[in-house]
C-alpha cells in the first residue's frame, strides 16, 4: 500500500529512526516504526486490521480517520488518501478498497 504523509515534518519523524527516537521512546518509536512496515507491505487497508495495534475507525470530530495504538496514549492516525474514501454500501469505511493511506500525525489525543 502506498504510505504519504501530511508534511515533510512528519515523514522525516516517521522514516528516519534517530529522528523517532528523538521524539518518542524507544519503544513507541519501534512500534511506530512496525506499523508503518505492515502498512507498507499491505496490498490493501484491510490487510493491516487485525495485525497488532488494534487499528480502528475514529468518530465524532475524527470522523473518516483511522488510529493504531503505539502505547497506552500514543496512537498513529491516518486517512484514506482517496477522499472521499471507499464506502461500503452500509456507509462504513471500505477497508479492502483503501490501497493509499496518508499518515496525519502521532499523538496522544486522549489528554
Amino acid at each position: 500500500m502506498k504510505v504519504e504523509f501530511v508534511d515533510a515534518r512528519l515523514k522525516k519523524v516517521c522514516e528516519d529512526r534517530a529522528t523517532r527516537q528523538r521524539q518518542f521512546q524507544k519503544a513507541a518509536s519501534d512500534k511506530l516504526a512496525a506499523r508503518l512496515d505492515d502498512l507498507a507491505a499491505a496490498a490493501h487497508l484491510g490487510h493491516v486490521r487485525h495485525l497488532p495495534g488494534q487499528w480502528e475507525e475514529l468518530t465524532s470530530d475524527r470522523r473518516g480517520q483511522l488510529s493504531c495504538r503505539l502505547d497506552k496514549k500514543l496512537r498513529l492516525v491516518i486517512r484514506p488518501t482517496r477522499q472521499p474514501p471507499p464506502a461500503k454500501l452500509d456507509g462504513g469505511l471500505d477497508w479492502d478498497a483503501v490501497d493509499a493511506v496518508t499518515v496525519l500525525e502521532v499523538v496522544n489525543y486522549h489528554d
